[in-house]
């Protein structure tokens, strides 16, 4: 487990493939019919010709499939109308009241506009927004051009963090006087790494210089993209236009033939972010890069000069990151658990992700329980997988997590081991089949899942094999990050009463998109929910664990109940199926038993000292512009780690360390060493001990 240095602030980290990109790219308003009578006016942004049809194509396919129907009224367009202002200005830092006021004839009207095919209004704003950004970044370049000795960083300013329910400014002087403490705070997060204010200037300059640069490329396809998306969100969040470009991309990416570091990232405000890490990519294995950490400069090869990619478009930074394999890619970062003035370089050498490096891994933990040391067996599953081109090839050997994990258990009827722990953590789902046929390993021909499709229709997915390959205690071990498939597999080893599940309420991914082929683009549209055998929708409230572990993870950022419109939890008709056991008469002594060995673990006791820490940084929206005010809190709060970090050192018997730079070099990623993973294994043996004396421990 890695105990590295804290999140100052939570950041939204969505779940998936996240091409939702925010743009740069403002409007000037007229108030006067549509763009589309204005072929060339000024440079202004009006729609392709091909617009309003793919429009009109989006909004039939919604209507028609989409497994949420909802009226297209003047409800919807209210909603449509904020979540566009939103994806323009989240921070609220470019338009003013008086834009807003003069926008709000269309609150009511996007409904019918969109009907109609009629863009104008909406490139109307996006061509405001344009101008708007613009002038805030010329405002920038002029601040620089006559120096920052003006800058003290003495007085007692703050600067709010959070603006995203703040109001409007509202007028010029209000922009500038934000825009100052903006620029006040960029340069001193550098000064506090240590540059100098000539190098301040001429990093800032670069950046803001290269923001404006790509405002003013913006196209009609950037306008009309994140006008229809801020519609389509408005049916759920995984709901997605992609136009022809993105489409393309997509294409690319799920093919897993593009040669790059192996991470999925998005935009968030004016920063290239980590949305998750693809199993056993390069990413992944260099241990440097971790969800929600964010890209701030791309440089090539091993001396090659950092490109601050800071306000940059994502598609832009994505070729920057690409590249030939084994070649270097170098990324300067923002940690998700440092201040923004602690920006490191960290050196990946980019390659293809290897089907087999993604594949299911058995380990034996040696566990001491009970005063005696006891074997349980691991079984590592980053991924539901299957290598489409060798199944289909008809080669009799291809991989798949299935036939994997069936050989694991097969060999495990010659070990010595007492119990088995799936480890779903940070498992972000794939194949729904393959989560099928390995349930089936667990149980005897049955149903597993219950799929619902936008008409009513339900389709009961089942098991076909009638045989058990591992019949012994089991556990299935989540977190946060566990998603989709990995929910499937989990909540049907629960119903079924097959194991117990440890750890954390996972993702709450519970719905199924489809790509549906537009005139132009194409259109990632849910059309179905997930529901488990008992009729509980894996959806939003994803499945709670029998015994939970406290998390780390802001869950008003991570995880589908913390996405806008997520789709709600409900549930269906339970379906019959055969009971393996009934875990919960023993969960008062298991949670009873896992409590009392955690009031004497180390680790237990620093995860909760974090956890309390971290939920008081979140709730801090302001930020301190005064330079020994900064200094001072960073101090404190690495002396307040350091301190935490030794004292569970300390007691664990080992070594301390005089600087947090050292945790890096200490941390071991062996599972021996992976306090959850072993508790997990205590839960387990506590579990199967209470199965062979069921009336004496159940009480």
């Amino acid at each position: 487990m890695n105990h590295k240095k804290f999140v100052f602030k939570s950041i939204i980290v969505v779940f998936g493939l996240c091409l939702l990109i925010w743009r740069v790219t403002p409007p000037a308003w007229t108030s006067n019919g549509s763009s589309l009578d204005r072929a060339s006016n000024g440079g202004l942004l009006v729609p392709l010709k091909e617009h309003p049809t793919t429009c009109r194509d989006i909004l039939r396919q919604l209507k028609q499939s989409h497994y949420r129907q909802i009226p297209v009224d003047d409800a919807l367009s209210n909603k449509v109308f904020d979540t566009y202002l939103s994806e323009l200005d989240p921070s609220r830092r470019l338009f003013m009241a008086s834009d807003i006021n003069e926008f709000e004839v269309y609150r009511d009207r996007f409904d019918d506009l969109t009907l109609a095919g009629d863009l104008g209004p909406a490139f109307d704003i996006y061509n405001r927004f344009i101008q708007r950004a613009t002038e805030r970044f010329e405002f920038l370049l002029t601040c620089l051009e006559n120096g920052l000795s003006d800058l003290s960083f003495e007085d007692s300013e703050t600067i709010e963090i959070d603006r995203k329910d703040a109001a409007w400014p509202v007028d010029r002087a209000e922009l500038d006087d934000m825009s100052r403490k903006n620029l006040k705070s960029s340069a001193l997060s550098l000064k506090l790494a240590d540059k100098s204010m000539e190098e301040i200037a001429e990093i800032l300059t670069k950046r803001f210089e290269n923001q404006l640069n790509r405002i003013q490329q913006s196209n009609s396809e950037d306008a009309f993209e994140t006008f229809m998306n801020s519609l389509s969100q408005q049916f759920d969040p995984h709901t997605t236009y992609f136009s022809p470009v993105l489409s393309e991309e997509f294409g690319i990416s799920m093919s897993q033939s593009l040669e790059g570091i192996g991470a999925l990232l998005r935009t968030k405000d004016e920063y290239t972010t980590i949305v998750s890490l693809i199993p056993a990519g390069p990413a992944e294995k260099s241990e440097l890069l971790k969800p929600a950490d964010r890209i701030v400069g791309v440089g090539q090869g091993p001396e090659g000069e950092i490109v601050d990619v800071v306000g940059w478009r994502l598609d832009e930074v994505v070729k920057l990151i690409r590249g030939p394999k084994k070649t270097i890619v170098r990324l300067k970062i923002l940690p998700v658990d440092a201040s923004d003035e602690q920006a490191k370089v960290i050196s990946i050498e980019r390659n293809t992700v290897k089907l087999e490096e993604q594949t299911a891994k058995k380990e034996i933990l040696q566990v001491e329980h009970q005063g005696r040391s006891v074997n349980v067996a691991v079984i590592d599953l980053p991924t539901f997988y299957l290598d489409f081109k060798a199944a289909h090839g008809g080669d009799p050997n291809y991989r798949s997590s299935t036939r994997d994990v069936k050989k694991i258990l097969q060999a495990l009827s010659d070990t010595d081991v007492e119990g088995l722990v799936i480890d779903l953590r940070n498992n972000g789902g794939g194949l729904l089949q393959e989560a099928i046929e390995l349930t089936g390993l667990l149980i005897k021909q049955g149903p597993v899942v219950q799929v619902r499709a936008a008409g009513g229709r339900i389709e009961i997915l089942n098991d076909l094999d009638n045989a058990i390959y591992y019949d012994g205690p089991l556990a299935i071990l989540t977190n946060r990050m566990s998603a989709s498939a990995s929910e499937i597999l989990a909540g049907a080893v629960q119903d079924y009463g097959r194991g117990i599940v440890i750890g954390e309420r996972t993702f709450g991914k519970g719905t199924v998109q489809a790509m549906m082929t537009l005139d132009r683009g194409q259109l990632k549209a849910t059309i179905a929910k997930f529901y488990r055998i008992t009729g509980g929708s894996t959806q939003h409230k994803g499945i709670v664990p029998d015994i939970s572990y406290p998390t780390m993870h802001d869950v008003n950022s991570i995880g589908e109940s913390a996405l806008t419109e997520a789709m709600p939890w409900d549930t269906i008709g339970k379906i019959t199926y055969p009971s393996y056991g009934n875990p919960q008469p023993f969960m008062t002594t298991l949670r009873d038993r896992h409590l009392e060995r955690q009031k004497h673990d180390p680790d237990y006791t620093y995860r909760l000292a974090m956890i309390d820490y971290l939920q008081e940084m979140r709730k801090k929206n302001t930020l301190s512009l005064n330079e020994e005010v900064r200094r001072k809190e960073r101090k404190d709060a690495d002396e307040w780690q350091l301190t935490l970090e030794n004292t569970r050192r300390l007691a664990k018997n080992q070594t301390p360390i005089e600087t947090l730079d050292e945790l890096e070099s200490t941390e071991s990623q062996d599972s021996q060493d992976d306090p959850l993973l072993i508790e997990a294994a205590r839960i387990l043996l506590d579990y199967a001990e209470l199965l062979k004396a069921p009336s004496e421990d159940s009480r």
